[in-house]
């Protein structure tokens, strides 16, 4: 069994997430007392949030590269980033380890292909759903991503960082995302990308009969077929 590395901590609500996804699928997989091999590097998220909003990527890079480093050092065979927003500096952070990287995306377009779906609606935060990096992602699988619109991204971004990466759930907040939901499927969208490691928390596959795409899912799963395909 391969070790898995995780950076962590953006937000640690979705960390333990991953934690518990990693594990529970190890053990599916292999049974008795199984569980995953993970070396976790949990950073401060203060610290990252506040590069994010003052656009300092360099920085944010620069940072987590080095605790990439350490992960990899500590004996990691391969990395996630627990985080779909923070994958803006996956190339940074590539550059800075010999190990791989399993980028989010790809495990979600994967998931997506298997499901025949080419067009999807994104929500995330508001890097994630305004900026390139993500959306070019998927576009390179054959993609086409819709991002709902201006009051519905604020919306979205503001209640991952008030309150989701706080823990809080807020059924109102709930009822929100829903209707940002059904408003992207009305615009052609065959499904839609929970684009945040926190978005899970909120809104499941019961709620609505859009499918969803529960990115911190799709990339534990990605994560445990990765570190037992020798097995």
């Amino acid at each position: 069994m391969k070790t898995i590395g995780v950076l962590g901590g953006m937000s640690w609500e979705s960390t333990q997430t991953y934690y518990r996804l990693l594990n529970q699928g190890v053990q599916a997989r292999l049974g008795g007392l199984h569980s995953a091999k993970v070396v976790l590097y949990s950073v401060d998220f203060a610290e990252i949030e506040t590069l994010q909003h003052q656009g300092d990527w360099d920085a944010a890079g620069d940072m987590l590269a080095t605790a990439a480093r350490s992960v990899e050092a500590a004996g990691a065979d391969f990395l996630l980033i627990g985080t779909n927003t923070m994958h803006k500096v996956a190339t940074h952070i590539e550059a800075a380890v010999q190990i791989p990287l399993l980028h989010i995306a790809d495990a979600t377009a994967q998931a997506l292909q298997r499901d025949g779906i080419d067009r999807v609606g994104l929500l995330g935060t508001r890097f994630t759903m305004e900026q390139a990096f993500y959306r070019e992602r998927l576009d390179s699988h054959g993609i086409e991503v819709l991002v709902p619109d201006e009051e519905q991204r604020t919306t979205i971004h503001d209640v991952i960082y008030q309150e989701l990466c706080l823990g809080r759930i807020n059924d109102a907040s709930k009822q929100q995302y829903l209707h940002v939901v059904n408003s992207l499927t009305e615009r052609g969208a065959q499904g839609v990308i929970l684009g945040c490691t926190e978005i899970g928390l909120l809104i499941q596959q019961a709620d609505t009969g859009t499918p969803l795409f529960d990115t911190t899912e799709l990339h534990a799963a990605q994560a445990v077929e990765y570190a037992l395909k020798d097995h």
